[in-house]
């Protein structure tokens, strides 16, 4: 977005003429003709065409933040980029709680992008200072935090100087075209953040596929999992960092929270038996694998495969259960003929330690029927195999 259509954008005509043409669209669903009919409306109605650009823009934006944001979504404004790199509400909670748990009562949020991690920092209570290095999204981050105890600041995220108890860190790592994979070119670099990070408390979040050995050792590091999606890794530190944890798994969903702490493990090999389990992906990226399946007891269906098996069902919201129904050859000829003979036309497919496609796979495999059935695609006792088994 740039500065001028955000300058009409929060005029009072662009903000009503955003609600009004948001309620049009969702009436009529948001179709690709309804939105070529909407853009010749406005501009029918005589407003100009960065405004209607920025509207239409806009309303489009907060209808896909409502997965993340739920109703906050319809009283914020976002940017493309501040959208995808922002915070799930959820998590941010977890974010803003665990601050305040620690005592925690005044935060920096270096690097705020549209503050959504700086408003659930508010929502607690925490005093906020949200720095934020780009004007626009700076601008955007202060209409979303203007009915809070916060205070947002364009300036840079290292230099600005702050009097906050802790630190909270959301480095960028995309540039305009483009993910940034060298952790000196984001934004601030990795490198400064974590000396920054050992000054005072701080949270640190990175994406969850980071590379464990650019992790500080003397800090707590814990991996989020959000309903069946692995979202981040954060890096605590000082006295944001449990004593005597070193790794944590943190699994999210609606209304209950469950955890997994302890030292990288990695389960013993055993028979494939009756029920199988998925862990969630926090886990797997925290190497807490082993203590799940002590947990679970469960052992691996094969070396270095995270798949798990035990001889009864344990609930648990670190791992997705199955009731094993068969095994057969890792075959395509074999796997479409037993699921034609069972009727199976809705297959979920999932595969670790196969080299397959799974929307191919599925696509080749014509199925049809009434039955619904997972299909594992993976090693068992080191060999390949295909596991036919039912979600619990």
């Amino acid at each position: 977005m740039e500065a001028e259509e955000l300058r009409l954008l929060l005029s009072r005509e662009g903000l009503a003429l955003l609600e009004r043409t948001e309620a049009t669209l969702e009436a009529r669903g948001e179709r690709r003709d309804d939105l070529v009919q909407e853009v010749a409306r406005l501009r029918g109605e005589g407003h100009d065409r960065r405004l209607v650009a920025a509207v239409l823009t806009q309303a489009r934006l907060r209808r896909r933040a409502r997965a993340k944001f739920g109703e906050f979504a319809r009283a914020m404004l976002f940017t493309e980029a501040g959208l995808e790199q922002a915070t799930r509400l959820r998590v941010a909670a977890h974010h803003a709680g665990r601050m305040r748990s620690a005592g925690i009562v005044s935060v920096a949020d270096l690097g705020c992008g549209i503050g959504a991690d700086s408003l659930a920092f508010a929502t607690l209570g925490l005093e906020v200072t949200a720095v934020e290095r780009d004007e626009v999204t700076a601008a955007v981050a202060t209409y979303n935090l203007a009915d809070w105890h916060a205070s947002v600041v364009h300036g840079d995220a290292l230099e600005t100087p702050v009097d906050a108890e802790a630190l909270w860190f959301d480095p960028a790592r995309r540039d305009d075209r483009r993910r940034l994979s060298d952790p000196a070119d984001w934004s601030p670099a990795l490198d400064a953040v974590f000396a920054r990070a050992a000054e005072r408390p701080a949270g640190v979040k990175l994406a969850p596929g980071i590379d464990r050995a650019l992790l500080p050792a003397d800090a707590e590091h814990q991996w989020v999992t959000d309903g069946l999606e692995t979202v981040e890794a954060v890096v605590w530190t000082g006295a944001l960092a449990r004593p005597g944890v070193a790794r944590s798994a943190l699994v999210l969903g609606d209304g209950a929270a469950a955890e997994l702490t302890g030292d990288a493990s990695h389960p013993e090999p055993g028979e494939l038996q009756e029920w199988l389990y998925e862990p969630a992906g926090a886990v797997i990226r925290a190497e807490l694998i082993g203590a799940l399946a002590e947990g679970l007891g469960a052992a691996a269906v094969s070396p270095g495969i995270a798949y798990l098996s035990g001889p009864s069902e344990v609930r648990t919201p670190l791992a997705q259960a199955f009731r094993v129904r068969e095994t057969m050859p890792l075959d395509e000829r074999r796997i479409g003929q037993r699921l034609r003979e069972l009727g199976i036309g809705e297959l979920e497919i999932k595969k670790r330690g196969a080299d397959i496609d799974p929307h191919a796979l599925r696509k080749r495999l014509k199925l049809a029927g009434d039955e619904r059935a997972t299909l594992f695609a993976t090693r068992v006792g080191g060999r390949h195999r295909a596991i036919l088994a039912d979600r619990a």
